[in-house]
């Protein structure tokens, strides 16, 4: 079972603020999960290739080709402010 040091350290990480009753029934859970892990460490992995993910991922985007879009003039045609070609925005930092 996980002690209530380490419930309390997860929980001041997480910037949790738990009742009592709430650490206890975390500490359980945390011991629970940490006996699976343990018990996973029983599993013969002899032979077994490691792999970040389970089935096989492959690079999924399509290519990156040049095509028409909006010129400058019709990017800028709905926006409330504007000057010298360019989007006008609220400073947001200072």
């Amino acid at each position: 079972m996980a002690s209530e040091l380490d419930v309390a350290y997860v929980a001041q990480l997480a910037r949790l603020h738990l009742t009592a009753e709430e650490t206890k029934l975390f500490q359980k859970q945390l011991g629970d999960v940490l006996k699976y892990a343990e018990k996973l460490k029983e599993v013969n992995v002899e032979g077994v290739e490691a792999a970040a993910h389970a089935v096989p991922i492959f690079n999924v985007f399509r290519e990156d080709t040049a095509r028409d879009w909006f010129t400058a003039a019709e990017a800028l045609s709905n926006a409330p402010r504007q000057t010298n070609n360019l989007f006008i925005v609220t400073k947001v930092v200072e």
